[in-house]
């Protein structure tokens, strides 16, 4: 990926540190857009293509923890660098932006050089994992996933199989082991009516009649359906079939 191509997204509320880092940026030909704090990114990264942020995290509205968290929520959103760069520079801070699984944490004042060799260090470091992951470029300088042959689409729910996610309204579900697998199931029979001895199997691994399978399945059929966003006794998009089992049809 050459600079040219390259837009990075500056994330901090102080309108000098923006502008020093957009020289900085556009000095080595890199392009800079700039935001004053996480939720505008949030605006910008949904507007334009991006290669890298670079974010403060003591900011207003969202902080860059914030803004980091619901980056990594987004699957369009989520292969993108996070870099932090703030002046919280002890121990603990930087200890707990490394766990969060920040791609790099940068200390204020920064010298140029050494934002600079952080900045090409990640993105070749991405180019590499995008062609190891077969992924292809569609316009100069932005990689996006070639169509997973493992991926579901259900009305707007989405699943991939080889990433083990789902999403909601291009919400990332929190989903168990257990959750993903009997989820995964039903989206392979969209609007079919699925045995509950059948689901057991999948799910729990057991060969059961109908009375224990409907008990197994009560609890985590509740759980899935909250972590669909449905409120207690609302089936919702999993429907329950009489004497049968269970069947999913397109969310709301």
């Amino acid at each position: 990926m050459m600079p040219h191509d390259t837009f990075i997204l500056v994330v901090d509320d102080q309108a000098e540190i923006r502008d020093g880092l957009t020289l900085t940026l556009a000095a080595a030909g890199y392009h800079a857009l700039t935001a004053p704090d996480g939720a505008e990114a949030l605006q910008c990264l949904h507007a334009h293509p991006v290669h890298l942020i670079l974010a403060d995290i003591g900011m207003p509205r969202m902080n860059g923890y914030q803004l980091y968290e619901r980056v990594r929520a987004e699957p369009d959103l989520v292969v993108i660098p996070f870099v932090f760069l703030t002046a919280r520079g002890i121990d603990s801070d930087i200890r707990y932006g490394k766990e969060l699984g920040a791609d790099d944490y940068l200390v204020k004042p920064v010298e140029p050089e050494d934002l600079l060799a952080a900045v090409a260090g990640r993105l070749r470091r991405v180019a590499q994992l995008a062609s190891a992951a077969g992924l292809t470029p569609t316009r100069p300088g932005d990689l996006v996933p070639e169509r997973d042959p493992e991926e579901l689409q259900l009305g707007a729910l989405r699943l991939s199989a080889r990433q083990r996610r789902a999403w909601l309204h291009h919400r990332l579900l929190d989903l168990s082991a257990r959750e993903f697998t009997v989820l995964e199931y039903l989206m392979r029979r969209p609007s079919a009516a699925v045995p509950l001895r059948e689901l057991v199997r999948i799910s729990h691994g057991l060969e059961t009649n109908d009375g224990e399978a409907a008990l197994l399945l009560r609890p985590l059929m509740r759980l899935l359906r909250r972590k669909l966003g449905y409120n207690a006794g609302e089936l919702g998009c999993i429907e329950s079939v009489r004497s049968i089992g269970y069947r999913l049809i397109p969310p709301a």
